[in-house]
């Protein structure tokens, strides 16, 4: 049988992915007292059993016949034995359109680039500039002039632009857009952009690659342009888009007809662009399932209602024992029900008033071991569990059969039954009366309230004695475990020692100094001046060092590495490094490495002319790069993060290159001394890979920069930072707990603060610490500055002068 499978509501540690937000139930590991250091979740499972939807009563009010109404009624009694909500995932396809517009501003001299967007979502304007002298690089900051509210700088390459709320959209309108000045006089020769789903992290791209609007005539040769339509250009090879002949400059059209020779004066037409696009968006629905004793048939009576609309038909059937082989089970059957190639059964639910989803009810013979089911909504959708069939489990008749018979002396042996199994019986015997007088005192407390009897003494009476029959419990269970133990211990050959787990976390007292700033390779010899200064940072009380990027790189700072065996870098040669790792070793300070895991740039061009074949001792070739890339023609999967644009992303699924990954690794351990890393741009892959690196390098410290943008509401800072702190916890989660992050939340969050005199940003809406240290302490790395924001690149550093706290 053919079912689509219906994924986790928890999105696998990817790009998150994978976003989260304020509210979310997800865990957070703050959320239990004196939380372990080391700690895999592992809660798939519960995570479904503990789904339940907003509360819906199960009395409905029109059913077919008083009978059924009667049964339903029936479900709401304290006699349910099984009763739990699944969740349904589906994905919906939503198709809307993408429009591009260039046109004058408010002064005829002045133009305006517009964005925008009409499918629902939290947009993301990826974008960038390309200049008329840089010839080769397509990718470069704006200037500042150019740069909407709200926007943040990504590197040295790109802005990130929320999409707003168009101020022409109206009602339930859902355009949004970004507006970009562009200056016709500047040497800016293309703007080039993607669109991002911060959501699903998704991107989107024009025919695989970047969109780009030139603002030079000549580079409409470039088959990715989008602009107006002129002899050579690409529109006219693009069948699904359009041209809005009336969003034209009519004007400056006729002159672009005279003469096709580039002017830089007057350069600039306006032009209107729409382009399909198609987003995939998770719909969420339940379907809830009750079980209960028919009190005058002894069958079971199962409810099942679901929230999903139009015709619902239930594949199903029952089992016989814990194989869960399908059966198709005697009669009666629902109404609207047929034998399907008799295996199974198909049951056409049956409509809710109002349309509000649909119910049904099964009566079931005993001797059942459970209930098999899948959700039918037409031919080509079906709806299952995590790729399984649903399963109802029905309670076993030996747990009514331990209870003491009528007639029958407690203790005493039954004929033809060794003494052990009555002492057997006598325990389940013993501990099933408990059960049912702890649910007899539970049903006591449920009636006082519905009689709104608010007597404390007589409520506080009942849970004593709930308490001390359950202990009476717990004490019969411990006595009969050691004898179980024991011999189990004794039949074992040999006890084998736990797999260790890697937890690259320090001891939780580190003060780490960042050994290096965006202009020390400007010397050639930073590792000399550096070694002298080993004993005077210890003195300082720094117990741990960061160290710039060691290998080969096309960018002199080292974060675009080519050669990882090359260690000759603009700091300085590798026997300079490893006497700086050794003076530091002699002073107690450990050493961190900075690796660049996430992507590579290529040696040698492939034979389309694109640079993705690398070179030195790891050759890889366009296998090991992602395949949605849009820059470097990758044939490896997709990615499990997000892109860095100005290299070739590394593929981290493939085994080929986590291998390798991971002896190099282990090489700079040994080779070099590293006791550790700073790992860059650890968005752009799955943090599970990197547990694996972590386990096979085993360092003592290791610490992640996940770097992303804080939350903003019209190009303010939102008070409530969970869904950004939320990101940084996913992806230490990712790693098993095994690696530590940067806290940017709270880096962020005290800029607002300390600038601006808000101090009620210092702590979050349930009193604590507002970044990532009020959630994981022992995983999160508070810091002040670093190379990107407290250097010549001008980012988010500190002022000086800091205002007084009244």
């Amino acid at each position: 049988m053919s079912t689509t499978t219906i994924e986790p509501l928890l999105h696998r540690c990817r790009r998150e992915t994978s976003t989260f937000r304020s509210g979310s139930k997800r865990f957070r590991p703050s959320s239990l007292p004196g939380f372990p250091r080391r700690l895999g979740f592992h809660c798939w499972r519960s995570f479904f059993c503990e789904f339940k939807p907003p509360h819906r009563p199960l009395l409905l009010r029109a059913v077919a016949s008083s009978s059924v109404a009667a049964t339903v009624e029936a479900f709401e009694s304290s006699d349910v034995f099984f009763k739990e909500t699944f969740p349904l995932k589906q994905t919906s396809l939503v198709k809307g359109k993408i429009f591009i517009r260039l046109g004058h501003g408010k002064k005829e001299q002045d133009w305006k680039l517009t964005v925008g967007c009409d499918v629902p979502g939290k947009w993301i304007l990826h974008w960038g500039v390309s200049y008329i002298d840089d010839v080769g690089n397509e990718w470069d900051q704006p200037p500042s002039g150019m740069i909407p509210p709200g926007s943040v700088r990504i590197k040295d390459y790109a802005i990130e632009t929320p999409f707003k709320k168009s101020s022409s959209s109206s009602g339930g309108d859902t355009l949004q857009e970004v507006k970009i000045d562009c200056d016709p006089k500047s040497s800016i020769a293309a703007i080039n952009f993607v669109l991002k789903d911060e959501e699903t992290g998704a991107w989107y791209q024009h025919r695989g690659r970047d969109f780009k609007v030139p603002l030079m005539d000549y580079l409409q040769k470039d088959g990715n342009v989008v602009g107006p339509k002129k002899g050579f250009g690409a529109l006219g090879h693009l069948s699904n888009m359009f041209l809005k002949e009336n969003a034209l400059d009519s004007k400056n059209q006729e002159t672009s007809t005279k003469s096709r020779v580039p002017q830089r004066e007057n350069r600039l037409e306006g032009f209107y662009e729409e382009l399909p696009i198609a987003k995939e968006v998770a719909v969420c629905n339940w379907v809830s399932v009750s079980v209960r004793k028919c009190p005058d048939t002894a069958k079971s009576l199962l409810y099942m209602e679901t929230d999903l609309s139009g015709n619902v038909v239930v594949h199903w059937g029952v089992c016989r024992d814990d194989a869960k082989n399908w059966e198709v089970p005697v009669s009666p059957y629902p109404p609207n029900t047929v034998i399907f190639k008799g295996k199974a059964l198909r049951t056409l639910l049956e409509a809710k008033e109002g349309d509000s989803g649909s119910f049904g009810v099964f009566t079931l013979e005993e001797g059942l071991e459970g209930f098999l089911f899948v959700l039918k909504q037409n031919e080509n959708s079906w709806l299952n569990c995590m790729g399984n069939d649903f399963y109802v489990p029905f309670p076993s008749p030996t747990i009514s059969s331990g209870l003491p018979k009528q007639g029958q002396t407690e203790g005493a042996e039954t004929p033809g039954i060794p003494a052990e199994e009555n002492e057997i019986s006598s325990h389940s015997a013993y501990t099933g009366g408990i059960i049912s007088e702890i649910r007899n005192l539970v049903s006591d407390i449920s009636s006082e309230k519905s009689g709104k009897t608010k007597s404390k003494e007589a409520q506080e009476s009942i849970l004593q004695e709930i308490e001390r029959l359950a202990a009476e419990a717990y004490n019969i269970f411990r006595s009969s475990v050691p004898t179980f133990l024991e011999r189990a211990v004794s039949e074992s050959e040999e006890l084998k020692p736990p797999v260790q787990i890697s937890t690259a976390t320090g001891s939780g007292f580190e003060i780490l100094c960042q050994g290096f700033n965006w202009e020390s390779h400007k010397s050639g010899r930073w590792y000399q001046e550096l070694k002298g200064k080993a004993r005077e940072l210890s003195s300082l009380g720094f117990t741990v060092i960061w160290l710039p990027p060691p290998t080969d790189s096309v960018s002199h700072e080292g974060y675009m590495p080519t050669d990882y065996y090359n260690l000759n870098s603009r700091y300085g040669t590798m026997e300079e490094l490893k006497e700086v790792v050794k003076n530091f070793h002699e002073v107690g300070i450990k050493v961190l490495g900075d690796v660049v895991l996430n992507h590579r740039c290529a040696q040698y061009k492939n034979q389309n002319g694109v640079w993705n074949i690398f070179g030195g001792r790891l050759n890889w070739d366009d296998r090991a790069i992602v395949a949605d890339d849009p820059h470097f023609q990758g044939r490896g999967n997709k990615s499990s993060g997000d892109n860095f644009h100005a290299a070739p992303n590394i593929d981290h699924s493939q085994d080929f290159v986590r291998k390798d990954i991971k002896d190099w690794l282990y090489w700079l351990r040994k080779e070099i001394g590293y006791d550790g890393w700073r790992l860059d741009f650890v968005r752009g892959f799955w943090g599970g890979y990197l547990k694996d690196y972590l386990d096979a390098s085993e360092p003592y410290f290791a610490v992640g920069e996940y770097w992303d943008s804080l939350s903003y509401t019209y190009g303010e800072m939102d008070h409530n930072q969970d869904a950004h702190r939320q990101r940084i916890v996913d992806w230490i989660n990712a790693t098993n707990g095994t690696a530590g992050a940067f806290d940017v939340t709270t880096k962020g969050i005290l800029h607002a603060a300390l600038e601006r005199c808000e101090y009620w940003r210092l702590s979050d809406a349930k009193g604590k610490a507002p970044g990532v240290v009020g959630w994981w302490p022992s995983r999160a790395v508070t810091f002040i500055e670093n190379h990107d924001t407290g250097s010549t690149q001008v980012g988010s550093y500190f002022i000086l002068d800091f205002p007084p706290i009244a």
